[in-house]
C-alpha cells in the first residue's frame, strides 16, 4: 500500500512538472478516459522490480524519483522555447547543451545561480533520503523478492511490447494508452509524460515505407544526365542562424530597419520544419534535398542515420571539379557535424578549432568576422567553389543588453524586458543582414560568376515576445494550423542571387529540401536528382512538411501523411529516400550517379 500512494504521488508529481500547470496535472488525473492509472501502475511496477533486486523495500522509488522528475522538468523547459516536448533521442545532443551552458549562464546569471542553488539541494535531498533509506527500509526475505519479481517482471515484459504504436495492442487500449504519434503535443498532452515519452522508445527506428521494393524503385521516372556549364560558378550558402524579420511582431517598431539588404534582394521565404532550434535538421535538408517529412518525430538524421557516405550537394559538386568546405564558427563535434560533412562528400570542414580566431559580438563569433573569413577563404581557391556556412551570432537566449552599443531601438506597448529582448534580437538581425551586403559587395566586382544563397534556419526563441506582442498564441510555434497561421511562425527570408543576373525573384515559399533545386537552376546545371526529380516535385508541392503539405498553387494539405492514398509524387519522394538511406540503394545509380554506394548491411 506504501508503494502505491508513493508511485502514484510521484506520478502526479512527475505530470505536475511536465505540464508546468496544476490544473492541467489534475485534470489528466481525474479523467477516466486517459491513462493517469496505467501510468501509476507502471511506476509501481518497476519500484517493485527495483526492491527485489535489491533487496530493501522502497528501494524503486527512491531510484526512480530523479528519473522521472529530472525529464519531466527538462520537458517543461524545452516547452518553453521550442515546439516539441522531450523525446527520448533528445538525450543524443545533451553534450551540445552542455557546450551551450557557459553561454545561458553569460546571458542569464541571476537564472544560472537559481538552478545551480536547485540542483545543490535537489542532491542533498536525494543523500540524505538514501541514508535514511538504508536506516529505516526493512530487509525483504527471499519470498518477498521472488513474489515481486514474479508480479513485476511479466508485466513489465507485457507493457514494452505494447509501447510498439505500430501495432495493435488489446491490452494498450484497455489501458487508455493512445498513440498519438503524428500530434506529439497531443500524445504527450492525452498520455502523459512518461507514456508518451515511452511510446517514443522505437522512434529511431525507421520502418520500410508500404509498397517499398527494387521494382516500385524503378518505376520512378529518371532525368537526363547531369550537366553543368563550362564556365562553373561559385556557390556560397550561408545559412544564417534564427534570422528573421522581427518587424513582423505587430505593434512594434524598430528603427532603423534591422533588414535593408535582405528586404532588397529577397527571393521569397524557406518554410523551417523547425522552431527556435534543430539547425541540424534544416541542415539536412538544405544539403541532401531530402525532407524530414519521412523521417520519426524528434529524430535528428544527423546524429541518427548518418553513418555512411550519403548523396548530398557538396558530393555531386565535389565530383564535377568544385573545391566544397564546410564551415562553423563552433566546435567540429556539435551535431557531429565532422563525420557528418565527410559523409557528405565536403573535401573539409573548417571548424572553429580550425579557423583562426573571430572577433566576436557578444558572447559568439561575429557574423562579420565569420563573413570577411569566408571571403578570405573563398580568394584563396582557384577551383571552383562550393561553400556552406553555418554562423553563430544570433543564437539566442536574447537577453536585454547583449549589445552595450546597440543601435536599433524597438518601440511599442511592451514590458522593459521584452523591448530589451527584441532590441537585442533585431541588433543581431541587423549584423546579419550587413554581413550579406559585405557578401555580396565583394561577390559583385569578382570576375569569377558567384551564386550567393542566404537563409535563416529558423524562428528565433523569443517565448514570451511572442504572447505580449500578439504575433502568436503561445511561445513556441504552431505545428498544427491553418496554412497562413503556419507561414507566419515558420517562414524565414531567403535571398538567392548571382553576380550577373542579380536576385532571383518570386521563389515563393519554400521547404528547405528545394534549395539545391533553386541554387542548381541558377547556377545553370542540370542533374537527375536536385533539378530533374526536385524540379517535378516542385511542380507540384513547394512545400513538404511532416504536418502539412502546401501545392504550387497555394492550396494545403493539413495531416496528408495520415490521409489514403498518399500523394503519388509524395509517396515516390518518401520511396526514393528511404532508398537511398536505409534501402537496397535500387536508385541510386539513376537518380545519384556520382555517390559512393554502400547500402545498408
Amino acid at each position: 500500500m506504501i508503494t502505491l500512494v508513493l508511485a502514484a504521488g510521484l506520478a502526479f508529481g512527475v505530470e505536475l512538472i511536465a505540464r508546468d500547470s496544476l490544473s492541467a496535472a489534475l485534470a489528466f488525473f481525474s479523467d477516466i478516459h486517459r491513462p493517469a492509472l496505467a501510468t501509476v501502475g507502471v511506476f509501481v511496477l518497476a519500484a517493485l522490480a527495483i526492491d527485489a533486486f535489491l533487496g530493501r523495500a522502497h528501494a524503486g522509488l527512491l531510484l526512480l524519483a530523479p528519473l522521472a522528475l529530472i525529464p519531466a522538468w527538462i520537458n517543461s523547459q524545452k516547452g518553453i522555447y521550442l515546439s516539441d516536448p522531450f523525446y527520448p533521442t533528445d538525450f543524443l545532443y545533451a553534450r551540445q547543451i552542455f557546450d551551450l551552458l557557459p553561454l545561458l549562464v553569460a546571458e542569464r546569471p541571476k537564472s544560472a545561480v537559481a538552478l545551480a542553488a536547485a540542483a545543490i539541494c535537489g542532491v542533498i535531498l536525494f543523500v540524505a533520503a538514501v541514508v535514511a533509506w538504508r536506516r529505516r527500509a526493512p530487509r525483504l526475505s527471499r519470498k518477498g523478492r521472488f513474489m515481486r519479481l514474479v508480479l513485476a517482471v511479466p508485466a513489465l515484459t507485457a507493457f514494452v511490447s505494447m509501447m510498439d504504436y505500430a501495432t495493435f495492442s488489446w491490452a494498450r487500449d484497455r489501458l487508455r494508452i493512445v498513440p498519438i504519434m503524428w500530434d506529439q503535443k497531443e500524445n504527450y498532452a492525452v498520455n502523459g509524460f512518461t507514456l508518451a515519452f515511452a511510446l517514443n522508445l522505437p522512434m529511431a527506428e525507421v520502418t520500410k515505407p508500404a509498397g517499398y521494393s527494387a521494382e516500385t524503385i524503378d518505376k520512378i521516372p529518371g532525368f537526363p544526365a547531369a550537366t553543368v556549364p563550362d564556365d562553373k560558378p561559385d556557390i556560397i550558402i550561408v545559412m544564417s542562424e534564427s534570422f528573421w524579420d522581427p518587424t513582423q511582431l505587430p505593434g512594434v517598431t524598430i528603427t532603423p530597419d534591422p533588414l535593408p539588404t535582405v528586404r532588397e534582394f529577397r527571393s521569397g521565404s524557406m518554410f523551417s520544419p523547425e522552431f527556435g532550434g534543430m539547425t541540424a535538421n534544416i541542415e539536412f535538408e538544405a544539403l541532401t534535398g531530402f525532407s524530414n517529412a519521412f523521417l520519426p518525430y524528434g529524430s535528428i538524421p544527423y546524429q541518427q542515420y548518418i553513418r555512411r557516405p550519403l548523396p548530398s550537394l557538396a558530393r555531386f559538386l565535389r565530383s564535377e571539379g568544385y573545391a566544397t568546405r564546410a564551415l562553423h564558427p563552433f566546435s567540429g563535434w556539435f551535431w557531429n557535424r565532422s563525420p557528418v560533412y565527410q559523409f557528405m562528400g565536403f573535401d573539409g570542414f573548417l571548424s572553429e578549432e580550425k579557423l583562426p580566431p573571430l572577433r566576436k559580438r557578444g558572447q559568439l563569433a561575429s557574423d562579420m568576422a565569420f563573413t570577411d573569413e569566408i571571403i578570405r577563404q573563398a580568394e584563396q581557391i582557384r577551383e571552383p567553389l562550393f561553400f556552406f556556412a553555418v554562423t553563430l551570432q544570433g543564437h539566442g537566449p536574447y537577453e536585454p543588453n547583449r549589445y552595450p552599443d546597440a543601435m536599433h531601438v524597438a518601440k511599442g506597448q511592451l514590458s522593459a524586458w521584452s523591448s530589451g529582448s527584441i532590441t537585442t534580437y533585431a541588433e543581431g538581425a541587423s549584423d546579419a543582414d550587413a554581413s550579406l551586403k559585405r557578401l555580396l559587395d565583394w561577390a559583385s566586382k569578382r570576375k569569377r560568376k558567384t551564386i550567393v544563397a542566404f537563409f535563416g534556419d529558423h524562428l528565433p526563441p523569443l517565448g514570451p515576445v511572442y504572447v505580449e506582442t500578439g504575433f502568436m498564441k503561445d511561445k513556441v510555434a504552431n505545428r498544427h494550423a491553418p496554412a497562413a497561421e503556419m507561414a507566419r511562425e515558420h517562414d524565414t527570408p531567403l535571398v538567392i542571387w548571382s553576380n550577373w543576373a542579380g536576385a532571383v525573384k518570386d521563389i515563393g515559399e519554400v521547404s528547405p529540401a528545394f534549395i539545391p533545386l533553386h541554387v542548381l537552376t541558377t547556377a545553370g546545371i542540370m542533374h537527375p536528382y536536385y533539378t530533374g526529380f526536385l524540379g517535378r516535385m516542385h511542380s507540384q508541392f513547394h512545400v513538404v512538411d511532416r504536418n502539412m503539405l502546401i501545392s504550387a498553387d497555394g492550396k494545403d494539405f493539413p495531416d496528408w501523411a495520415r490521409k489514403k492514398p498518399i500523394d503519388p509524387a509524395i509517396n515516390d519522394f518518401r520511396l526514393l529516400q528511404y532508398d537511398v538511406m536505409f534501402g537496397k540503394h535500387s536508385g541510386i545509380w539513376k537518380f545519384f550517379p556520382e555517390a559512393e554506394s554502400s547500402p545498408p548491411s
